[in-house]
């Protein structure tokens, strides 16, 4: 199917709720029956049909048929969080005494899911350097389950090359879960290289408007359906209709906001690399990116997400940067309409994240929808008061 019929018709039996050509919150958390029977049916297929909220809701099921077409797997599952899938995800395919590798500097909560949770429990996890597939052969284990990818990565964006690990993974019988929240379904389809299960934070460009938080799970019938009874039924990490009929809304306009954001993201990039108070500019599809080639083989030009390190090391000098500009929110988060900066700065002295390797002249810049030229202005005018 094309994306525009899958965003915009699919799954929209717009005959069943009176010819609306926007779908219907079906803010219901129980749904009735006629007959005994009948009520015995919808429990027994309670992964496709209402009878209680938590498990099955209509309008989160109209999400998850897109969303899987989207992603080019058989279903899907949406959660109240990124992490939430990505817990689900990761607790489905390993168990005590399992071992788990995974790219260094993943998402926080991931990081501490891994490192720390699990870890309570006997599950050990082995964190490498993903843009080799040989450090993932040479860190293969006979207990290990399971290979956690995020590619491009959450503040480095390094990539890793799916078809190759997934090919490593098969071989040894291992799952693989890769976080697409960066590239989006338009942009990179992880299922396509074999990948076993994708995950997304669609509180970011999914949703598109900075007004909710929920995250997305993509694999096979199967193995949805096994998540869903057992991890998201078991630990209630479910997304309320309401919210899902958000999602639905942010997706008519997803091709439009990511062509914007990529066009406003080449003219900051172009500007960035040039000038001389910046030290490196990280960006997947910039031509200096060591890994410029992998990301043309496995991805569509896409993202907003940008990485500068400032030619400085001195935490004032930074802090005036960020604070000079005006067009870049101070925010985490990322994919709305607004562009945003986060300096790792902020976390050098923060008592609620772990300790970052990442240096304090390192800002996670977003560019969003604003006017290319009001935005490099913005950048030209701060970068001057760096003395």
């Amino acid at each position: 199917m094309e994306i525009s019929d899958i965003i915009t018709h699919l799954g929209e039996n717009r005959e069943e709720y009176y010819n609306s050509v926007s779908p219907p919150i079906m803010q219901s958390s129980n749904f009735c029956f006629k007959t005994v029977d009948e009520m015995r049916q919808c429990l027994q297929k309670e992964f496709e049909h209402p009878f209680y909220s938590r498990g099955y809701n209509p309008t989160v099921g109209i999400l998850r048929k897109k969303l899987a077409a989207l992603e080019h797997t058989e279903d899907s599952l949406v959660f109240a969080s990124g992490s939430a899938a990505i817990a689900a995800a990761v607790m489905n395919e390993v168990q005590q005494g399992d071992h788990v590798i995974c790219i260094k500097s993943p998402y926080s909560w991931t990081n501490y899911l891994l490192n720390t949770l699990l870890a309570k429990y006997g599950v050990t996890t082995t964190m490498i350097d993903g843009t080799k597939v040989e450090n993932f052969e040479a860190a293969i284990q006979e207990n290990t389950k399971l290979i956690f990818l995020e590619t491009p990565n959450s503040m480095t964006f390094e990539l890793q090359d799916l078809e190759a690990v997934s090919k490593l993974a098969k071989s040894k019988n291992i799952t693989t879960i890769c976080d697409n929240s960066y590239s989006t379904p338009l942009c990179q389809n992880p299922a396509d290289y074999g990948i076993d299960i994708t995950v997304h934070s669609a509180s970011k460009y999914l949703s598109g408007h900075s007004d909710l938080v929920a995250g997305v799970l993509c694999a096979s019938k199967k193995r949805v359906e096994n998540i869903m009874a057992n991890e998201f039924m078991t630990l209630g990490g479910i997304i309320g209709p309401f919210e899902a009929w958000l999602i639905l809304r942010g997706l008519r306009t997803l091709p439009i906001r990511l062509k914007t954001v990529l066009e406003n993201s080449m003219k900051v990039l172009d500007f960035l690399e040039k000038h001389p108070k910046i030290e490196k500019v990280v960006f997947p599809f910039s031509e200096k990116n060591p890994q410029y080639e992998l990301a043309k083989k496995q991805m569509k030009p896409c993202g907003g997400l940008m990485t500068i390190y400032l030619k400085t090391d001195d935490i004032k000098k930074i802090e005036t940067f960020s604070n000079s500009l005006n067009y870049f929110l101070l925010a985490c988060s990322w994919g709305g309409y607004e562009s945003l900066q986060f300096p790792i700065a902020t976390l050098h002295d923060s008592k609620s994240y772990h300790k970052t390797p990442h240096p304090a002249n390192m800002i996670r810049l977003y560019i969003g929808l604003e006017d290319p030229h009001l935005l490099i202005n913005d950048l030209k005018q701060a970068l001057e008061k760096i003395k």
